[in-house]
């Protein structure tokens, strides 16, 4: 399964895509602001990625303005702000063959570009 977890309107993901020409290679787009990431498919990423808090983004506007700096959150709290608020994924989630790749850094697109 090649599957991206994305915001549309995201200009890093969208330049992310470009680069590994997603659509050519076969990959299975969702944009989570149009089609909000289900539990089980958290749940599946989770255990991919080894934690609910590899899959949080503390860049997300609301994670000031909420607060959450200043809270100990636990990996519950982790997954009920990702189901709950969109943003709060790291953008974007790529799974290819059994693998994950969370977010932005270029480490982590060059390593998702190899594996695609």
């Amino acid at each position: 399964m090649k599957k991206i977890y994305c915001l549309s309107t995201c200009s890093t993901c969208s330049r992310i895509l470009d680069e590994i020409a997603a659509e050519k290679k076969g990959f299975t787009l969702q944009d989570i602001k149009t089609e909000k990431i289900t539990p089980a498919q958290l749940d599946e990423m989770k255990d991919k990625a080894g934690s609910y808090e590899a899959l949080f983004s503390r860049r997300a506007l609301k994670y000031k303005e909420l607060g959450l700096k200043d809270k100990q959150l636990t990996e519950k709290d982790y997954r009920r702000l990702i189901l709950e608020e969109y943003t709060f994924l790291k953008r974007p989630v790529a799974l290819v063959g059994g693998k994950i790749f969370v977010g932005s850094e270029k480490k982590t697109v060059e390593a998702l570009k190899g594996a695609v």
